[in-house]
């Protein structure tokens, strides 16, 4: 309960947030692998870049590593759902291990639409971040020179393709529409015949809580994003919340990381989550808003997803 004193705060709390079907799936797979093998289950890299799903997964039994080579060959491996290069899996075939790839199924079809577009002999263009790791996964399905990344629209003002007349672009499922929509119209201004998704790359969960963050955002003096700051779609959601009005929007993993002067002067706050952030962690920053302050929660919804991935078959009876 607040304080008799506390002063009153709106908080427009958005919807969708949080877990996306890819996430949830990922999710599933380890702890479905350990279900079916016991622990250890190795895991290469963050399952989903958020610390309090590896660690929950971590006391499962899961046991995260970088590379493959610090995996036993007699136990199972996860990648992750940010998915890898085609060397990775080549590799544990070749040592016969046991491995299940919990790639999201839509960044999956990037890596089929980059490979359709180099097999039909074009030039690929991916916008996108330098490290990131779906980014070098993707990068990671053709021979090295076959993609060139592109971050910025200076990026792709000054590209110089071998063939104009003869390129295609892809793009990370993770970033800002608004971005990605100006460096596309350079690209598509610069070459008029370039090919582009059949369907747009960016993900159904990233263009949903980025609207949901848009319609909070004019009427908020401070957005709070739940996320890690290694989570490319939850860095997103701060920029998109500035842009479209918020005065201000921060990042924290977890409410214990709220500076509370952030708060000072603010009379309504918008809250929402990436896609790798449990809903607890949600519900854990409301209640310390409700402690401090004379709470009221208004959810603003644009509607349920309702999207559901299958899981490998190699775990259906897990």
């Amino acid at each position: 309960m607040p304080q008799s004193h506390a002063r009153p705060l709106n908080i427009l709390l958005a919807r969708p947030r949080g877990f996306c079907a890819g996430v949830d799936r990922a999710i599933q797979i380890v702890e479905r692998a350990i279900a079916k093998w016991g622990a250890p289950v190795y895991v290469r890299h963050e399952i989903v870049h958020n610390r309090h799903v590896v660690e929950r997964l971590e006391r499962l039994g899961a046991v995260f590593v970088e590379e493959l080579d610090e995996c036993p060959v007699d136990r199972p491996v996860v990648f992750s759902a940010h998915g890898v290069p085609k060397a990775v899996p080549a590799a544990a075939r070749a040592r016969k291990m046991i491995y299940v790839d919990a790639t999201c199924p839509l960044v999956s079809k990037v890596h089929v639409e980059a490979q359709r577009h180099f097999d039909a002999g074009r030039e690929i263009v991916l916008i996108g971040h330098a490290g990131h790791p779906e980014v070098v996964g993707t990068m990671g399905q053709l021979p090295d020179g076959a993609i060139t990344l592109i971050e910025t629209v200076e990026d792709a003002a000054r590209f110089a393709p071998r063939d104009p007349a003869n390129v295609a672009f892809a793009t990370q499922t993770t970033l800002s529409v608004d971005d990605t929509a100006d460096i596309v119209s350079v690209l598509q201004k610069r070459f008029p015949a370039i090919s582009a998704p059949h369907k747009e790359d960016i993900c159904y969960a990233t263009t949903n809580r980025q609207d949901a963050v848009k319609a909070i955002a004019q009427d908020a003096d401070l957005v709070l994003v739940i996320g890690a700051p290694n989570s490319s779609n939850s860095v997103r959601l701060v920029e998109v919340a500035k842009r479209w009005g918020a005065k201000d929007a921060r990042l924290v993993a977890e409410a214990a990381d709220i500076d509370w002067t952030w708060l000072d002067g603010v009379s309504t706050v918008g809250v929402t989550a990436g896609a790798s952030a449990p809903e607890d962690l949600v519900e854990s920053l409301i209640a310390a808003l409700e402690r401090r302050f004379d709470a009221r929660v208004e959810e603003v919804s644009l509607g349920d997803e309702g999207v559901v991935f299958k899981l490998p078959r190699i775990l259906a009876d897990a």
